[in-house]
């Protein structure tokens, strides 16, 4: 079974795309003959496909062509944005992706229950089998390991409380303001804030309005209240306990200072007619929640996903430490891969060995048919411990060889050698292989 990540980020591709990719619903439409098991994952600046294919080039080819009609971008232009990763490079990139280091707030825990989230849905409708399991198991536990054991968490705790960082800016009197430009070069120079917003703006508190009770609409009231926010007005569509109908909306907007939103909409809900007042909004939705061209209204500051990308500080000198448990960790997840890979094959020398058992017992039963039945079990017992002990020591050194450097060559060299032609393995036929 082939490993793929097939995936569009805010490093490679345009907001609009990943809007538009966004729009799958779910794993089970990536499914089928050329793609045994997916997982997808989505954030508020990526779309990846984790999938366990029996043939790279065919598996990757359905999944060029789910996505295409999705987006409805044509295949051979979606693949200029779409980045592929295979074998234990996807499992190098999903690792990296667990441990935050190619998220744009780098080093960003929320990754960690996304992944959890995305693995989860593919589970409850039947997309993830042994493969996609293990490399999910494995990806989770390197993500905590990799915040348990380095300073990965010096850097700001999530998009969310960057976003906040950027909003305390804005609203700093003695800050300057984002270019209407929002030039790369001039805002790559401002520093993310530490200050709680509490009181910036002349004095008085700062009036909050959050659209979403999603996990990221959840996140932003947490990260506000950490800092000290207690008046906070939470919008969203569905009637929830604590919350405001989205109705509302646009008359608290008339008040508010700050307005963070983070539906799950597929068209915008906060449109240039809601805008009436100099406003900071932060948009952390994908697909994005403000409409184009709110961001160039006189008075209006708009800190979304492209805004913050130009902005973010790199942490990748401080990550040193995560690059080094991730390369560790991928190394012992290609061990448990090459142990798969050889599984078949020692499965189909254990068959071919059954195979010539049963064949000389046939002829022994014809040639000696006066044997009692007691006596061919004997028999027939006997041939088989001879067989498996003398298979037993071969076997778990061929595991074991197969598991170093140059593994893939001993399980082609039995292969050769027993003439064996093991079938394209499910799933289901590759056993645990013991640590």
């Amino acid at each position: 079974m082939n490993l793929i990540v097939v995936g569009a980020s805010h490093r490679n591709a345009p907001v609009t795309l990943l809007e538009k990719l966004s729009l799958l619903a779910g794993p089970q439409p990536l499914t089928g003959v050329h793609v045994a098991e997916a997982v997808l994952l989505k954030t508020c600046n990526r779309v990846e496909i984790y999938a366990a294919v029996p043939a790279f080039h065919a598996g990757l080819s359905h999944l060029g062509e789910v996505l295409a009609q999705v987006t409805g971008v044509p295949a051979e232009e979606l693949a200029k944005s779409l980045y592929v990763h295979h074998g234990i490079d996807a499992v190098r990139h999903v690792f990296r992706v667990a441990a935050g280091l190619e998220s744009m707030v780098a080093g960003e825990a929320q990754i960690l229950g996304q992944l959890r989230d995305a693995y989860q849905q593919a589970s409850e409708v039947d997309t993830v089998g042994k493969t996609l399991h293990e490399l999910m198991q494995q990806a989770l536990r390197v993500g905590k390991r990799a915040h348990a054991e380095t300073g990965i968490d010096k850097a700001p705790r999530s998009l969310v409380s960057a976003a906040l960082d950027q909003a305390t800016l804005a609203l700093t009197p003695a800050s300057p303001a984002p270019s209407a430009s929002r030039s790369a070069s001039a805002e790559a120079s401002v520093r993310p804030a530490v200050a709680s917003p509490v009181g910036a703006g002349g004095g008085r508190s700062v009036r909050w309005v959050i659209v979403g009770a999603g996990a990221m609409g959840a996140l932003a009231r947490v990260e506000l209240t950490r800092r000290g926010v207690t008046e906070i007005i939470q919008v969203n569509r569905s009637e929830r306990e604590g919350t405001r109908p989205l109705e509302d909306l646009p008359a608290l907007m008339d008040e508010a200072d700050v307005v963070i939103s983070a539906t799950a909409s597929i068209s915008p809900v906060i449109t240039k007619a809601m805008v009436t007042k100099p406003i900071t909004i932060i948009d952390l939705a994908m697909p994005r929640d403000v409409e184009v061209g709110v961001g160039d209204l006189a008075g209006v500051r708009l800190i979304d996903i492209e805004h913050l990308a130009a902005v973010l500080p790199d942490h990748s000198n401080e990550l040193e430490e995560v690059e080094r448990i991730v390369a560790s960790e991928v190394d012992a997840f290609e061990t448990w891969l090459r142990g798969g890979e050889v599984a078949p094959t020692v499965a189909a020398l254990r068959s071919r060995a059954d195979d010539v058992v049963g064949n000389e017992l046939k002829r022994l039963a014809q040639r000696l048919p006066e044997l009692s039945a007691q006596q061919r079990d004997e028999v027939a017992h006997a041939l088989h411990r001879v067989v498996q002990r003398l298979l037993h020591q071969p076997t778990v050194r061929v595991r074991q060889l197969a598991a170093g450097p140059g593994g893939e060559t001993y399980t082609q060299l039995v292969r050769d050698l027993f003439d064996l032609h093991p079938h394209a393995a499910t799933v289901a036929d590759i056993p645990e292989v013991a640590e």
